[in-house]
C-alpha cells in the first residue's frame, strides 16, 4: 500500500507546477490572560508559478511554521492569472488603490528589473515579471500594499482582449499608440 500513496504523491506533483512561495510577513500579537500573555502569530504569503500566476493568502495560528503553513494553503487556493507582455513586464502602466495603500506600476524596457519595495517585490518575483517600475503611495502596511498591488493587476488588460471588446484588430490597437508615440 506504501508504493499506491508514494505513485499518488508524485502524481500530484506532476500535476500542481513549481510553486515559488515568499513570506512578505510575520505578526506577533499576544492576548492577555490570568496567567500573563499568549502569543499568536499571523502571517502573509504570496505564492506565484513565475508564469503568469499569483496569488496572496493570510494565516493565524499559535506556531509560526502553522501560520505559514496555512497562509500558502489560503494563497494556493486563491491564484489569479495576469496577462504579461513578452511573458516579462505589464502591457500598460496602471494604478491600484486598496485602504490607505496606493500603488503605481509601469512596465518597463527590458534590462529594467524590478525597481520595487518590500512586499511588491514578493508579488512581482512570484509573478514572473522581470522588468517593472513600481511605487508606493500613502501606507507601508505590507497587507494593504500587496491588496492595492492585486487591484492594479486585475485591472490590467492584454491588447488582444480590448481589440476582441471593440471589435478591431491588435494591429489597430496597438498602432494608434504607436503613431500618437512617432508624433510626440
Amino acid at each position: 500500500m506504501a508504493r499506491n500513496n508514494d505513485r499518488s504523491d508524485k502524481q500530484s506533483n506532476r500535476d500542481e507546477p513549481e510553486l515559488i512561495e515568499k513570506l512578505v510577513g510575520i505578526n506577533r500579537v499576544a492576548k492577555v490572560v490570568k496567567g500573563g500573555r499568549r502569543f499568536g502569530f499571523a502571517a502573509l504569503v504570496v505564492v506565484g508559478d513565475g508564469k503568469g500566476r499569483v496569488g496572496f493568502g493570510t494565516g493565524k495560528a499559535k506556531e509560526v511554521p502553522e501560520a505559514i503553513r496555512k497562509a500558502t494553503e489560503n494563497a494556493k487556493r486563491d491564484m489569479v492569472r495576469i496577462p504579461m507582455r513578452d511573458g516579462r513586464t505589464l502591457h500598460h502602466d496602471i494604478v491600484g488603490r486598496y485602504g490607505a495603500g496606493h500603488v503605481q506600476l509601469r512596465s518597463a524596457p527590458s534590462g529594467t528589473g524590478i525597481i520595487a519595495g518590500g512586499p511588491m517585490r514578493a508579488v512581482f518575483e512570484a509573478l514572473g515579471i522581470q522588468d517593472i517600475v513600481a511605487k508606493s503611495i500613502g501606507t507601508s502596511n505590507p497587507h494593504n500594499m500587496i491588496k492595492a498591488t492585486f487591484v492594479a493587476l486585475k485591472l490590467i488588460q492584454a491588447p488582444r482582449s480590448v481589440a476582441s471588446k471593440r471589435g478591431r484588430k491588435v494591429a489597430d490597437i496597438l498602432g494608434k499608440t504607436a503613431e500618437q508615440s512617432v508624433a510626440s
